[in-house]
C-alpha cells in the first residue's frame, strides 16, 4: 500500500493506492472500526452496491470476533430507489440489512434510508435532510463513484448547493444497475438522495473506487475541472477526502 498526495487547487487529496478490491476493503474497514471505537456514538453515512460490500462483511467479521459494538451508532443511506417496497430484493433498505445491519448489533432503530415509497417525496426529502442535521450530521460518509462522476444519486447537472432531493436517473446510471434486475424495465427511474450539500456537510468523506471501469472517472475527478457537469469533482473542495482504489481503478493517474 502507497500513500500518494495529489494537489488540486488548494486542495490536497489523500489518495491510497490499494493492491486489490480486498485491500480497499479492509482498508476502509480499519478506518471505520477506528472511529466506531474512538466515538460509539458516532454517525456514519453509507453507500450500497458492489463497492462497499467488502467493507460491510469485514465489519461483520470484526464485530464478531473483536466484539466491536454498533450498539450506540447512527446511520443515514445515501439513498433509494423510487417506486420500490422496503421488502423488494432490489431496496437499498433490503440491501442494508442483509449486508450489514442484521448482522451487527446497531440498534435498527438508528438505522436510516430514505423512503422510496413516501406518498409525499419533496417532504420526505425535506425530513430526511431535517433528521441528519437533528442528530448532528455525519462523521465518515462512505462513497462509490459512478461513470458519469455521480456520487449518491447525484447525476451530472445536480447543484452543488442540492440537499436531499428527488431525481431522475441518467440512462447510463440505470444500465449500470440492471444486472441486478431481470429488465432494464424493472429498473427505477427515479430515485431519492442526499444532495450534494449534504454529502459535503459531512466531517470527513472516504471515497472507494475499484476496477478498470472506475479509472476515468477517477482521473477527472483527481485532474479534471470543478464542475456540477461532474458530480463528485466538489469533493475537492471538502477539507477531508480519502480516496481509497486498487490498481485498476488508478491506472489512469
Amino acid at each position: 500500500m502507497t500513500a500518494l498526495q495529489s494537489k488540486v487547487n488548494t486542495k490536497v487529496f489523500e489518495i491510497i493506492h490499494a493492491e486489490n478490491y480486498e485491500e480497499m476493503s479492509r482498508i476502509a474497514a480499519k478506518r471505520m472500526i477506528g472511529l466506531v471505537k474512538r466515538k460509539p456514538n458516532a454517525v456514519l453515512g453509507l453507500a450500497t452496491g458492489s463497492t462497499p460490500e467488502g467493507l460491510y462483511k469485514l465489519l461483520i467479521e470484526d464485530h464478531k470476533e473483536n466484539g466491536t459494538s454498533y450498539k450506540g451508532v447512527k446511520t443515514v443511506n445515501l439513498d433509494e430507489y423510487m417506486g420500490l417496497d422496503r421488502n423488494d430484493k432490489n431496496s437499498y433498505f433490503t440491501f442494508m440489512r442483509e449486508h450489514l445491519f442484521n448482522h451487527i448489533d446497531v440498534n435498527l432503530d438508528n438505522t436510516n434510508v430514505p423512503n422510496g415509497m413516501a406518498t409525499n417525496m419533496e417532504e420526505e426529502a425535506v425530513r430526511y435532510e431535517n433528521y441528519i442535521h437533528e442528530i448532528g450530521g455525519v462523521d465518515l460518509q462512505i462513497l462509490g463513484i459512478g461513470h458519469n462522476g455521480h456520487i449518491g444519486f447525484n447525476e451530472p447537472g445536480t447543484s452543488f448547493e442540492s440537499k436531499t432531493h428527488v431525481i431522475e436517473l441518467a440512462e447510463r446510471t440505470r444500465e449500470a444497475n440492471a444486472r441486478y434486475f431481470n429488465s432494464m424495465d424493472e429498473v427505477p427511474t427515479h430515485a431519492i438522495t442526499m444532495g450534494i450539500q449534504s454529502i459535503m456537510d459531512s466531517e470527513e468523506i472516504i471515497l472507494l473506487a475499484s476496477g478498470a471501469s472506475k479509472a476515468e472517472a477517477i482521473k477527472r475527478l483527481v485532474c479534471g475541472e470543478i464542475t456540477e457537469d461532474f458530480p463528485a469533482s466538489a469533493l475537492r473542495l471538502h477539507s477531508k477526502v480519502t480516496i481509497i482504489a486498487d490498481e485498476e481503478a488508478l491506472s489512469l493517474i
